[in-house]
């Protein structure tokens, strides 16, 4: 039988994961350790005190998050080494993961502090696993930068992984993360994730070209989004099926002749040009 720990042991740091949305999704051992411990270091503490006063737990809170956890490192190293007990949280998922907690995390591993994971729920895990990408290698790139050069630098970086990959991104960038990876990777196939866990969890798939005019298309995008990418050497496993709504997209233009965007998006995609040509005559026949 595996050990259990029932106790908060003094002067060490725990590395809690809390839920990304649906609060059954705690764990047993985080509920147990977020009781036990002397305090509680969160991102923030209003939204953690409201997950603790939802499972009837009373514990001190202290605040670290991005913009004092430099400052609070310090503080938090002293009480360590004086034998008190600290749980890490972030708002949701795991600390220090594109999350606050990273500084902390180091200093105490740099200063031989005991540092305890308790494990949970991961967006990236989560969305990787329902995704239908390959799972078997995968990159974490979690945030990209906000400015667009940067942006499609660290893109054109990462273009040759052939690995899955995993971004997060808010929902008033997320078409601009798209559009980026188009310009930059071509139009690879996507899966959105977004409000997972929650009443809400939608899944997008298909290929960038036809999920950005779905986005674009809705009043608002709600949600923080986690945006899996189909890795480089995917390109050739998009079907008929996945490129139809390019297809549409294509044909919308009058200008353009059937055989011209038959032969090009059968060049973007490694397809038969012949396949493309008929399911293109096939769409213009339906929507006439």
């Amino acid at each position: 039988m595996d050990e259990v720990r029932n106790d908060a042991r003094p002067g060490s740091l725990y590395i809690v994961a809390t839920p990304i949305g649906n609060l059954e999704d705690i764990t047993l051992r985080a509920l147990k350790v977020l009781e036990q411990v002397d305090l509680v270091a969160a991102e923030d503490t209003r939204h953690t005190g409201r997950l603790l006063a939802n499972f009837k737990i009373k514990n001190a809170l202290i605040s670290c998050h991005d913009h004092n956890e430099k400052s609070r490192v310090a503080d938090l190293l002293k009480k360590l080494e004086a034998g008190r007990s600290i749980a890490l949280v972030s708002d949701a998922g795991t600390p220090s993961v594109s999350d606050p907690g990273f500084a902390l995390v180091k200093a105490a591993v740099k200063n031989r502090i005991p540092v305890v994971p308790i494990p949970g729920v991961s967006a990236a895990i989560t969305a990787l696993s329902a995704s239908g990408l390959p799972t078997d290698t995968f990159s974490f790139v979690g945030f990209m930068p906000k400015k667009k050069k940067k942006r499609n630098e660290k893109l054109k970086q990462l273009a040759t992984e052939s690995g899955t990959l995993v971004f997060y991104e808010s929902p008033k960038r997320i078409i601009d993360l798209m559009e980026s990876i188009v310009a930059v990777m071509g139009n690879r196939y996507l899966v959105l994730a977004r409000e997972l866990t929650k009443y809400h969890e939608e899944f997008l798939r298909g290929p960038a070209s036809g999920i950005i005019p779905v986005l674009k298309a809705r009043k608002t995008i709600k949600g923080e989004c986690t945006l899996l990418v189909s890795g480089n050497d995917e390109g050739d496993k998009v079907t008929i099926d996945d490129i139809k709504d390019e297809i549409r997209q294509g044909l919308s233009d009058r200008d353009t002749r059937l055989s011209v965007l038959s032969k090009e998006i059968a060049k973007q995609y490694n397809l038969s040009r012949s396949k493309v040509y008929d399911a293109a005559l096939k769409i213009k026949r339906e929507e006439e």
